[in-house]
């Protein structure tokens, strides 16, 4: 039966959900490196800054991961990965996946045949790229994406590793 407009639904729709999924891992990889920088970082006033930003992204992480117990399908999210590598690999995807963003937004400001020429190959080495290091992490489970349940624990566990994180 279809969801009645009168009342609310009482989980997430499922674009929603994948967006809180991009925005909850991107946030959770940038915290860890936050977190890891900080350590090294002498400045007063750029240490005050990272401060902030930590404090930001773990408030903003908290606060996406109350919608996750709402998302379609969703279930416990309880087991939790102790190695590094789906940190490592999910960095290097979010970096391909900007490189792309970067790269077509470069090209559609380009006036000059040769430096969109330039741009095109470097966007396709990207996409190249981003398509490796997915293959690379769906194949080792890092990246469910064909499954929200797995997707979403992968995140939640992400999340508090970088919650949990010393400064």
């Amino acid at each position: 039966m279809e969801q009645s407009y009168n009342r609310p639904p009482q989980h997430l729709a499922w674009h929603e959900t994948l967006e809180i999924h991009e925005l909850v891992a991107f946030q959770s990889i940038g915290l860890m490196k936050l977190k890891k920088a900080y350590r090294e970082i002498t400045d007063p006033e750029l240490k005050e800054i990272y401060r902030q930003s930590i404090h930001a992204l773990s408030k903003n992480i908290s606060e996406l991961l109350q919608f996750y117990p709402m998302a379609p399908g969703s279930d416990r999210f309880d087991e939790e990965r102790v190695d590094k590598l789906p940190f490592y690999s999910g960095d290097l995807l979010g970096l391909a996946k900007t490189s792309v963003r970067n790269y077509a937004i470069a090209i559609t400001e380009t006036a000059t045949d040769s430096v969109r020429i330039v741009l095109t190959k470097h966007l396709m080495g990207a996409i190249d790229l981003h398509a490796k290091i997915y293959q690379y992490m769906y194949k080792r489970g890092f990246y469910p994406s064909y499954n929200l349940n797995k997707l979403l624990k992968n995140d939640v566990n992400l999340a508090n590793k970088a919650l949990s994180e010393p400064i």
